[in-house]
This record gives C-alpha cells, sequence and structure tokens, in this order.
C-alpha cells in the first residue's frame, strides 16, 4: 500500500527497525536478491526478462552482498568490506528502477530493515509510487508497505489555518513579514495607507479560501496535503498555512492530534520503503527524521544531482534591502517574553536597532561595489544606482548582476560589519531558543496553555528563518580558508523586481564531494547509486570526484549499456555553421536562420533545447515575424504555461496528426520523456556549458587554477559533457522510437573537448552537415 508523506524534526517519529534476525552469510544473501529478481521478472504483470537489467541487479546483489546492518554488525566474512556502495550508470532502457527494487528490498526485508529511495524529480516519485513499487509488491513473496515522503511546507498546519480562516489582518501579521522602504513624505504616507488597505481586502478574500480548506479538513474530503488539492494553490496563498519547522511546537500544539503532516509522519515510520527527493534526505540528515543511514538501505536513483544538491543545501544568503523585519522583531520578543513572565538577558530592541544598522552598511558598501559594474548601469539605466529606482529596466537577458569576491577575500572594511551582524543575528537567536523552550516547557507543564504557547511560537516562527539567514551568512563570510584549503565562494547579486531593486549576500564552500563525504558517505553501510548519466567522456571520474565518492574503497563502479541500436534507430548530425560559437552574436543570427529552416521539416514532435533564456527569446522574436507566422503556431515555449499544461498541449497536438515543437532550457533536457512520435527530433543550439557568470563555478575555477590545474579540462568539460548525454538523452525512448538529435555547435567535431565529450555519448551515427550536405563523420 503507498502512504503520502514528512521533513524534519523529532527523533521519536521516524520509527526505528526492530534487530535484525539472523542474517545468511554473502553467498545466501546474493543468491536471494538473485532469486527476487528473477521471480519479480517472471511474476509481475508487464515485466520481460531484460539482459542489461540482470547484469545490473547482479552487479547489486554481489556488491551489497557482504553487508550487514546495524550497530555493532560486523561482515561475516572478514574478506569482504563492511560497506558496499554499487553504483551504477545504466542507459536508457535497461529498467534500472526494477533492478534496484528487486534486489534492495528483499536484502533489507531479510534483516527486517528499511529501504531509503531517493530521486531528483517529481516523475520518477511518481513511478516508483504508482508503477514500480506497487508491481514489486504484488510479484514478492513477502509484502512490503511503501510511502513517498515529502517535505513538510507540502502540508497545511492546522493551527494557522484556524487563525487565517476568518480573513483576519491582525493575525495575517503574525505570518507575513514582507517589507519594504518606509516613505515619510506625505506622498508616501498616503501611499502606504492605500496599500496596507489593500493588504486587508486581500487578506480578507484569502480568508475564505483558508475557511474552505478548513472545512474539507473537517469533512475528511482533503487530508492537509497541498498535492491533493484540485488546483494547485498560488505560493503567496499557501506560504502563509503552510507547516513550518520554525512555527511549529509539534507535540505541545493543541492541533498535534489533527495535524495532516503528524499523520503522515505516523503512517511513514510504518512503511518498509520509503520514497523521498535528495533535498529532503540531505537536509533532515541527523535529525531522525528518516532512518539512520547505517541502518537501513539507500538507493540514490538520478544521482548525478548528488553534488549539486549538497552544494545548495550548504548555501549561505541573506537580503540584504529589506529590513522592516527586524522593527517588528523587538515588539514580537516583549509580546511572547510578556505573555510567558520571561526576561530576555539583553536589550532586544537595541540589538534589533544595531543588526538593522549592520545590514544597512553591508548594503551600503555592497551598492557602492556593484555601481561601479559597467553592468549595473545596464540593469539601471543609470551611472549610479537609485536603491528604489522605479523607472529601473532589466538587463536584457533579465538575469541579476553578480560580483563576485576573489578568492573569498572581502574588502578590509567589510569585515567589521560582517562581526557586528554575525554577533547581533547570534544573540538575538539566543533569545528566541530561550523562548521557544520555555513556551515548550509551559506547554508541556500546563496543557491547557497549549494552545496560547502554540500562537506565541509562531509569532517567534515568522522571523527565525530570516534572522537564522543573516547569521549564517555572516558566519561564512567571515571564514578564511585554510592553508591548502579551497576558500569559500563569496558574491552579491543585484537585480529589479517589481521596480525595486534587489540586493542578496550569498556563500557556499566549493567541493560539493567534500560535503557528501562529511555528512552521507561516513554513515552509509550498504547503498547503490544510479542514473542514466555517470559517465562523461567516457569515464567515472568525474561523478566520483563530485558526489564525494571518489578513493571510497567500498564503490564498485559499472556501466550497463542500453539495449538500444542507436546506430540504426538515430543519426546525431553536426552542423558546421560559419561564425563560431564564441562569437555570440553572429553564431546565434546563423543558428537561428538554419533551425528555422529545419522545423519545416517536423511532421509530428519536437524538442529545441537553448542554453539561454536570451537565446531562446531571440528564436521566438524571429517566429513572431510574418514569414514564420505558421511555424509559431506549432511551438510551445517553457514559461508560457506549466510544464504538465505544455506537455499535455503538446501530446493532444501530436495525436492530432499535427508537428508540435517544444522550447526549453536546462530543466527540460533532463527527465522528459517523449517516446514515439512525441519526440522525433531533438535540436541542440549550442554545447550546454555552464554560464560564465556563475560564481561557484568561476570560485572553483580560480581555486584549480592557483594549485596549478586545468579547470576547464577538469571540471568544464566533464560537466558539459554530462549535460550532453543528459540532452541527447531525450531522442530515444523505447527500443522501436527512431529520432535526429542536430547539433548546431560543430566544437563537438573540430575541438579536442568535443571529441571527449563524444566519447561519452551513446552510439548514434554521426553526420556532418556543411552546406546542407549531409556525411558521415
Amino acid at each position: 500500500m503507498s502512504t503520502p508523506l514528512l521533513d524534519e524534526p523529532s527523533a521519536t517519529d521516524a520509527g526505528s527497525s526492530s534487530p535484525g534476525s539472523p542474517v545468511a552469510g554473502p553467498l545466501a544473501r546474493e543468491a536471494l536478491a538473485l532469486a527476487a529478481f528473477d521471480h519479480m521478472v517472471s511474476h509481475a504483470p508487464g515485466y520481460r526478462a531484460r539482459a542489461g537489467q540482470r547484469e545490473m541487479a547482479a552487479h547489486i546483489a554481489h556488491t551489497l552482498s557482504g553487508v550487514t546492518l546495524g550497530d555493532g554488525a560486523v561482515a561475516s566474512d572478514a574478506a569482504l568490506p563492511a560497506r558496499g556502495i554499487a553504483v551504477v550508470q545504466a542507459g536508457t532502457g535497461v529498467g534500472k528502477s526494477a533492478a534496484y527494487a528487486s534486489t534492495v528490498i528483499p536484502l533489507a526485508l531479510a534483516q527486517q530493515k528499511r529501504v531509503i529511495i531517493s530521486t531528483a524529480t517529481v516523475a520518477l516519485q511518481e513511478q516508483l509510487i504508482a508503477k514500480d513499487l506497487p508491481a514489486l509488491a504484488s510479484a514478492l513473496p513477502e509484502p512490503f508497505t511503501f510511502a513517498l515522503a515529502k517535505g513538510r511546507g507540502r502540508y497545511v498546519c492546522r493551527l494557522k489555518l484556524d487563525q487565517l480562516s476568518g480573513g483576519d489582518a491582525a493575525s495575517a501579521d503574525l505570518f507575513e513579514t514582507d517589507d519594504s522602504a518606509t516613505d515619510t513624505s506625505a506622498a508616501g504616507v498616503a501611499a502606504q495607507a492605500v496599500a496596507t488597505a489593500a493588504a486587508a481586502a486581500r487578506w480578507q478574500e484569502r480568508g475564505v479560501q483558508y475557511a474552505r480548506w478548513a472545512d474539507a479538513l473537517d469533512s475528511g474530503s482533503w487530508d492537509g496535503d497541498r498535492d491533493r488539492l484540485d488546483e494547485p494553490p498560488e505560493g503567496s496563498l499557501w506560504g502563509p498555512v503552510a507547516a513550518e519547522r520554525h512555527t511549529c511546537t509539534a507535540r505541545h500544539c493543541p492541533s498535534y492530534n489533527s495535524c495532516s503532516y503528524y499523520q503522515a509522519r505516523a503512517r511513514l515510520a510504518q512503511a518498509k520503503v520509503i520514497v523521498v527527493n535528495h533535498d529532503l534526505l540531505l537536509s533532515t540528515l541527523g535529525l531522525h527524521a528518516l532512518p539512520a543511514p547505517q541502518d537501513c538501505y539507500l538507493v540514490f536513483d538520478e544521482a548525478h544531482h548528488l553534488g549539486s544538491v549538497a552544494q545548495g543545501q550548504f548555501t549561505a544568503s541573506m537580503d540584504l534591502m529589506r529590513s522592516q523585519w527586524l522593527d517588528k522583531l523587538p515588539r514580537a520578543v516583549d509580546e511572547v517574553a510578556s505573555a510567558i513572565e520571561y526576561r530576555p538577558t539583553i536589550d532586544v530592541a537595541s540589538f534589533a536597532k544595531e543588526l538593522k544598522s549592520a545590514q544597512s552598511e553591508l548594503a551600503r558598501l555592497a551598492m557602492q561595489r556593484i555601481g561601479a559594474l559597467p553592468a549595473w548601469a545596464q540593469l539601471t539605466g543609470a551611472e549610479r544606482p537609485a536603491p528604489r529606482q522605479a523607472a529601473a529596466e532589466r538587463r536584457s537577458d533579465g538575469a541579476p548582476v553578480v560580483e563576485r569576491f576573489e578568492a573569498g577575500v572581502l574588502p578590509a572594511d567589510w569585515h567589521e560589519v560582517v562581526t557586528r551582524m554575525h554577533a547581533h543575528a547570534s544573540s538575538l537567536l539566543k533569545v528566541f531558543e530561550a523562548l521557544a523552550t520555555q513556551l515548550k516547557a509551559t506547554a508541556r507543564e500546563n496543557p491547557g496553555d497549549a494552545a496560547r504557547c502554540a500562537k506565541l511560537y509562531s509569532r517567534l516562527g515568522a522571523l527565525a528563518p530570516r534572522l537564522q539567514s543573516a547569521q549564517e551568512t555572516a558566519t561564512y563570510w567571515m571564514q578564511d580558508a585554510g592553508e591548502g584549503r579551497p576558500p569559500l565562494a563569496k558574491w552579491l547579486e543585484a537585480g529589479v523586481s517589481h521596480g525595486l531593486v534587489t540586493l542578496t549576500a550569498h556563500a557556499c564552500p566549493l567541493q560539493p564531494g567534500s560535503l557528501l563525504r562529511n555528512h552521507l558517505w561516513n554513515q552509509v553501510r550498504a547503498a547503490v547509486v544510479t542514473s542514466a548519466s555517470l559517465t562523461t567522456c567516457g569515464s567515472f571520474d568525474h561523478f566520483l570526484h563530485e558526489s564525494g565518492l571518489a578513493y571510497d574503497g567500498a564503490v564498485a563502479a559499472r556501466e550497463v549499456q542500453s539495449p538500444f541500436d542507436h546506430a540504426r534507430q538515430g543519426r546525431l548530425v553536426v552542423v558546421q555553421t560559419v561564425a563560431d560559437p564564441k562569437d555570440v552574436d553572429a553564431y546565434t543570427r546563423e543558428m537561428l536562420a538554419a533551425l528555422l529552416v529545419d522545423l519545416r521539416e517536423v511532421s509530428r514532435g519536437a524538442l529545441v533545447l537553448f542554453t539561454s533564456r536570451a537565446q531562446m527569446r531571440q528564436a521566438q522574436a524571429l517566429l513572431e515575424r510574418g514569414e514564420h507566422g505558421a511555424l509559431r503556431d506549432r511551438v510551445l515555449v517553457q514559461g508560457e504555461a506549466s510544464r504538465t499544461v505544455l506537455l499535455r498541449r503538446h501530446a493532444e497536438r501530436v495525436a492530432d496528426g499535427q508537428p508540435s515543437v517544444l522550447f526549453g532550457l536546462q530543466s527540460f533536457g533532463e527527465g522528459l520523456d517523449l517516446p514515439g512520435e512525441l519526440c522525433e527530433w531533438v535540436f541542440i543550439t549550442k554545447l550546454p556549458f555552464a554560464s560564465p557568470s556563475d560564481p561557484v563555478g568561476q570560485a572553483r575555477a580560480d581555486w584549480l587554477k592557483s594549485q596549478g590545474r586545468d579547470p576547464f579540462s577538469e571540471l568544464v568539460v566533464p560537466a558539459t559533457g554530462a549535460r550532453l548525454l543528459q540532452w541527447t538523452g531525450r531522442a530515444l525512448r523505447t527500443e522501436t522510437d527512431e529520432a535526429v538529435v542536430v547539433c548546431y555547435d560543430d566544437r563537438l567535431l573540430r575541438q579536442s573537448y568535443g571529441r571527449r565529450m563524444l566519447k561519452g555519448l551513446p552510439p548514434y551515427r554521426l553526420q556532418r552537415r556543411v552546406d546542407g550536405v549531409l556525411t558521415d563523420a
């Protein structure tokens, strides 16, 4: 059976596996896993034997057979390692989810342990929950339950919902921390009054919807899961009533027994197999929200995302422009402290004022630095930026201006400001923590006071994330690299949103592999790590370094080939252009002219992948011209509607016998499953190099150069090759598909690094096109 759910806290909520019974030796366990796979293939509906799938299952079974889970567990055979990590690149069509599920789950059940399957996309989670796991559960002799783990924010907070369902703007103030600049002029005061009235009307309207949701919860027609609403709500509507760790008193909340989130957590604790996403898994390490990594089998599908997800988890950022939340903070603390008769050890109002002053000073320094950049003049349309310039224009590509601190070194006059910010944010956080502890203690000792305590706790929780962001970012900004160690990436981003300048400070560690090694892999005993794109340029090296698995003796890597006959089913056509891709304007004009000609050949489904939004907009602009009107009607552009809606329209057009072309960026280059006529052509407008303005990539490149290494060869080429493998993988999805991949960037053939990338691609029939003439390359 399937149940939804999860997120962070409390050690007692996750459930724990019972001690395993005596486990047979490695050979018996390997035989058990393979027998389970063979049984699944012969009994599960819709499955058939595939050589590559069994090869993958055999590799997993052998690699994990020497592992016994649980504290104090040792390998039964001293010659085998106590840890096993099976790394498998499984080409499209292998059927990797069935291969790992049918081998790992029986191994776990035999030891009375649990399995966590972590993915990067919702689509794969849905496939596992709706198809693969039910089929396996029906085929295996021993049944098992499985659950989908979701973040806390996917569930409604009943306490917030009840507070806001009347549309009370005063209650809304507890949760709304958005702010803008204060204008004390007569016009400014009048405008603020109008804005306040509009906000009250908005909350009154939202209150009607919140009341409907509350009624649905009471009637049982809705379980509190955002994904089960008929219409997905806008973030501005859902955010104020979403469950959050910072506003939750857990068992001390009066709505705890009816809480959708904790009810789902309770069901999750009973599941033998838990499906989760990489973000949630990494963010909850050490919080006991999931079974301990050393006490369960882990499967990382779509594992090529692990490095970037880890980097994102350890990135800190703070808003430097908006600070009115700090004006609200003293009043909130005073209300809570007075209500529970607690006296803070610091002058909260003074510390909040000092923190706001430090933030304002840092914003001033940042604006001075960014204001000197040529890109900023383009962004604002002025020589010197005005912090609230309503007439500011976006850059043509819509991207923010990024200013990076080389080698992670801040200007000398910034250190005192950042240190002040860190000190005051840390002191205020201690007050928040003390108040939270006291509130929980009061609720525990006086159950009748729990409702009041929960509301007071949520008052602090609405402000805590911003305070925490300021403290974490300042902590990173204060860190200097040790001798021989890579620095942190530190940067500023400035942009314009709704006529207002935005300015944020960011920082993160440079090596995702080290983060994963220190926070994940040192706790893992048994794992499967798989994807269709783990090798790049013909080697696992790049992935192993990025994921923290390089030099790990427990790793056994294997590449399982796709069953597709790529040379027969598909072609890779490389178009030679006169303009070099480095000459962006000339190349883009020539490439788009060729693309528009090629799109006229599309009779069913096609996918065009762009490397930048600006490039895609230029293509759209060309289509708007009269001579291309017929083509424009065929094109669906990412961003014009939700991904789900675009794909549905695309499928409907193709089913009706009409040509349909999808325009998309990187997110469309991966995870789209468009079999058969839905995708007979894939057009790649340019080799998918990462943006040169990426501050983390730049910082990593600088670090490698300082160590005498070549970042282009070591970092850029493998990463681009991995993305190119994903992009070309959209072409063939079944053994009967036929498709053509057209790449307009002839560096793929004429440059040595392009040839390196080709080594990692499927063996399509390779052709070169010059002036419209095709020849084998």
